[in-house]
């Protein structure tokens, strides 16, 4: 009698290789990556929308006439573009070129005083050595917890008092000096230049003056930059000290002109949009100018 042998089985195994599990892994993760990645644009798409809508819609209404504010929506493109509010904030009426001076002549002398005190209050607290250095320090950083319009009455009783009320003075004296902000930014950054270098800079004979000048400021360029620029936007969008002061028209600033255009019976709007974007302007273009420095004065921060 002759044994039967079962036959081998045709079926091939289905056992996954360990290569193909790999590629569906490599597969998965892929997949998984691109989706979070559109997830990513997407939430930074409708974050640049939101931030970026009220200033289209600004630019939009300055483009409008008054006709075509009041008739159709916000949203509407203009039709047609008009420039007829910005030639009419420089006509006789309102004459926006006082505002514009004015407000250029305060952030020029604000920010060459402020840049110019802050470096040298911070060199001295980050590298020179005097009795009481770190107490008179951080007794100045304590002002920042002081809100800024708790300081208004003061002030003006002193500008009323010395007579400087409606003047150039009476704008630009009690800013004349650095914050405590500036300087403690300042501070911090001048500390990190390695001390072998200040003693090499000794050794060659550099004063204090000559080691502020060839070292200090030349390492520290992008966060000089990132302050000039906070500075001037600071001092360029100032509403409440300039109100306070100076309610002359011969006086307004860029921010108080843009307010009195608002009337109690009419808003001016695409007037007033017309004056928001002329002087949003400069920033933008002083933003796109230094754009390089603040991104290098972030990175410079981080390593350090």
């Amino acid at each position: 009698m002759t044994s039967a042998t079962p036959a081998a089985s045709a079926t091939p195994s289905t056992t996954p290789t360990p290569t193909s599990a790999r590629s569906r892994r490599s597969g998965s993760a892929a997949g998984a990556r691109r989706v979070a990645d559109a997830l990513t644009y997407l939430f930074l798409g409708a974050g640049a929308l939101l931030v970026l809508g009220p200033f289209l819609l600004a630019v939009m209404t300055s483009l409008k006439t008054a006709h075509q504010f009041r008739t159709t929506s916000p949203l509407t493109l203009p039709a047609p573009f008009t420039l007829e509010n910005f030639t009419a904030l420089f006509g006789e009426r309102y004459d926006f070129v006082v505002p514009l001076a004015v407000t250029a002549q305060v952030v020029v002398v604000l920010v060459v005083t402020q840049l110019v005190s802050s470096v040298l209050a911070a060199y001295a607290f980050a590298v020179l050595d005097f009795p009481g250095r770190d107490a008179l320090f951080w007794v100045y950083v304590s002002c920042l917890m002081i809100p800024a319009v708790v300081t208004i009455i003061p002030l003006y009783s002193m500008v009323a008092t010395l007579g400087w009320r409606n003047t150039f003075a009476g704008l630009v004296v009690p800013f004349l000096f650095a914050g405590p902000y500036a300087i403690f930014l300042l501070r911090e950054n001048f500390k990190m230049v390695p001390q072998e270098i200040l003693d090499a800079a000794t050794l060659d004979g550099a004063g204090p003056v000559r080691t502020l000048t060839r070292i200090m400021l030349p390492m520290n360029v992008p966060i000089l930059t990132t302050l000039l620029l906070v500075t001037v936007v600071s001092q360029w969008n100032n509403f409440l000290w300039p109100l306070v002061a100076a309610p002359k028209p011969e006086w307004h600033v860029m921010t108080v002109a843009t307010v009195s255009l608002q009337t109690q019976y009419e808003g001016n709007w695409t007037l007033v949009m017309a004056a928001s974007v002329l002087a949003l302007a400069p920033l933008i273009v002083l933003f796109l100018v230094f754009q390089r420095r603040i991104t290098a004065a972030i990175g410079v921060t981080g390593v350090r």
